[in-house]
């Protein structure tokens, strides 16, 4: 298997982090522009709120296919085809003209742009050892957010200038190199064992995924953080865009550059789980968010600005804990294991919006903080039990 710091190690972790900051550029890409494309298509918050939700609902389904498929047929083809209709679909967006084929095709990006996601940690639990799978998977995630803040700026900036039509054609044009250079150096795997695609065995090892405490406990925790932390963001544009901040479409694109806070989060959590269990880094994560959260409160824009950057810290570091826990507990069908986990993830990030709404119409920004504290409530007690449960097996395992 491939060992940590290996040169087929930096080859695969680099080409995995690029696909992965391709993937996030296109997803999130429309988020800053959401007052503009408002206005243009003269729609509710509510409605507009769906430019994201369509994306992220059909790239959880794409999770279910994708990652079953790839236990079938290998990886890295799903990885590449997925990767290159999903940059067609951002220079095609340009040329719609009302709000119904926006979403339409926003909905089939959404769906190709699960490709990546789904089978990404299951390549890497392939071909790598333990240790240079923590530390991959916190750099991968790392281009998460390195995505998420690069399609938002790139969004924000080119929307400025040219209209939400420069915003898609700039990310597509910039995904178009991204998706050359990943080609070229992702490695042909070698430790890939293929199953048979079997729809009966494949609906048996999601249930026997959901069946497992350990990976069901993952699997909420990473779901409901990310219901609130992404959706955080879309009201947090609604907010700063409105007096007395009113800020333009250019400097709320500028505000995902808090997202290098989840960037450097994710980048340590390998070496913190090196001395901590994987679930206490999770309760730590979390207890970081609910900080950053109760910090935006503030009416000043840069202590708004720090929460948000102690947000994506927190959120990040969790996510990289639970995602690779996910990779570490499942014993069979890897690439289902970890597409079942970013089902949940997307799921909750499309159903956020639905959930914080009326918190927002009663309480602007202060019911938003009421609400995610609730959640966060939960997800910290989910870790705290998985803590226990992870204790408990190593008891029995040293008794037996």
């Amino acid at each position: 298997m491939i060992q940590a710091h290996s040169r087929d190690w930096w080859r695969a972790t680099l080409a995995l982090c690029l696909g992965s900051f391709t993937v996030f550029v296109n997803l999130y890409a429309a988020q800053p522009l959401l007052p503009e494309l408002r206005q243009v298509f003269d729609v509710s918050t509510l409605a507009v709120a769906m430019v994201m939700a369509v994306s992220t609902i059909t790239l959880a389904g794409a999770l279910l296919v994708f990652g079953p498929l790839s236990d079938a047929i290998g990886r890295g083809g799903i990885m590449r085809f997925t990767l290159l209709i999903a940059t067609l679909c951002s220079l095609l967006i340009p040329f719609v003209d009302n709000f119904t084929s926006l979403l339409i095709i926003r909905a089939v990006q959404g769906f190709v742009l699960g490709g990546l996601p789904a089978v990404a940690i299951a390549w890497m639990g392939d071909e790598f050892d333990k240790r240079a799978l923590m530390l991959a998977v916190g750099l991968y995630i790392s281009a998460n957010t390195l995505g998420g803040i690069g399609g938002r700026v790139m969004g924000g900036i080119a929307g400025e200038y040219g209209g939400w039509h420069a915003s898609f054609l700039t990310v597509g044009l910039v995904s178009l190199v991204c998706l050359a250079v990943f080609w070229r150096l992702l490695p042909e795997a070698r430790e890939f064992k293929p199953a048979p695609l079997r729809l009966g065995v494949a609906l048996s090892s999601l249930s026997g995924h959901l069946c497992n405490p350990l990976l069901l406990g993952a699997y909420l925790i990473g779901g409901l953080n990310f219901f609130i932390f992404i959706n955080q963001y879309s009201y947090i544009t609604f907010r700063l865009n409105e007096a007395p901040y009113s800020l333009s479409t250019q400097w709320l694109g500028m505000i995902f550059v808090t997202y290098l806070g989840g960037t450097l989060g994710s980048a340590l959590s390998g070496r913190v789980a090196q001395r901590l269990a994987q679930p206490v880094c999770m309760m730590l994560g979390i207890g970081i968010f609910m900080v950053g959260t109760w910090v935006t409160m503030s009416e000043a824009l840069p202590v708004i600005l720090a929460g948000l950057v102690i947000n994506a810290f927190g959120f990040f570091f969790c996510h990289s804990m639970a995602s690779s826990w996910v990779s570490r507990q499942a014993q069979m069908a890897r690439g289902s294991a970890s597409s079942l986990y970013l089902v949940f993830y997307y799921v909750g990030a499309s159903l956020g919006g639905f959930y914080l709404e009326p918190f927002w119409q009663a309480a602007d920004w202060w019911g938003v903080v009421l609400a995610s504290w609730l959640v966060l409530s939960v997800t910290l007690a989910l870790s705290l039990w998985l803590w226990r449960k992870e204790q408990h097996s190593t008891l029995v395992e040293a008794n037996s």
